[in-house]
């Protein structure tokens, strides 16, 4: 799949798509990540991207023409997603990160200052997303999340799939514990039932360990 990046940084982005998953991923093509520089498509000698807020107020608000022209940039046809993350979005999730990670093109707008012109919001954009209930500086952070959730998702890039699909979310619980060697550490027994050798015993007390981690940490996700 290919990911289109409308950044002011474009330059916190070339590390991250060379490491980890991610990097594995873009090394056998899985996907593709081009950035691209909003400020390229500004028409002033200070590449300026923000004005002051109409009606007044703290902050500075991205101005409308330097991503409308970046948008126009990279989008081919009118079907391709333009994904902008704010914290009024809605809650990224692995339901949201499943269907994304099916497209062949994607786009993602990283907003910076107080927000972006509304007029991109109601005009280009496909979906508003959030990381959280909190504000970071920009939308950079929030995309390479998404990436990431991507990346690892596409054939060939996870040694083994199943990994992915037994993953905390994936099918709307949090995950069970995990261990490896050695059987003792520190006093600490590895769970008997899992060098058992009965594998319908341990799928049994991993469905039951999910249930309870959820019921403790995430009661809310049960009522789905």
């Amino acid at each position: 799949m290919n990911i289109d990046i409308l950044t002011l940084f474009p330059k916190m982005f070339e590390n991250f798509i060379k490491e980890s998953m991610v990097g594995i991923a873009v090394t056998k093509k899985a996907i593709t990540v081009n950035l691209v520089n909003i400020r390229d498509f500004t028409h002033d000698k200070h590449n300026t991207t923000d004005d002051y807020p109409y009606g007044g107020g703290a902050g500075m608000v991205m101005k409308p023409q330097p991503i409308y022209e970046a948008i126009r940039f990279v989008k081919k046809n009118n079907d391709i997603p333009v994904i902008y993350f704010t914290p009024q979005g809605k809650l990224l999730s692995q339901d949201i990160v499943n269907k994304y990670s099916k497209a062949e093109n994607i786009i993602l707008l990283c907003g910076h200052y107080k927000e972006i012109d509304q007029r991109i919001r109601d005009s280009f954009v496909s979906e508003e997303l959030s990381i959280g209930d909190y504000v970071l500086s920009g939308g950079e952070i929030p995309a390479m999340v998404m990436i990431d959730a991507i990346a690892r998702l596409q054939d060939g890039v996870l040694g083994d799939i199943d990994s992915a699909m037994t993953d905390s979310h994936q099918n709307g619980l949090l995950g069970c514990p995990h261990y490896t060697r050695p059987p003792e550490f520190m006093g600490m027994k590895v769970p008997d039932v899992l060098i058992s050798g009965d594998h319908k015993k341990i799928d049994e007390w991993r469905k039951s360990k999910a249930l309870e981690i959820t019921k403790k940490n995430r009661p809310e996700l049960l009522k789905k």
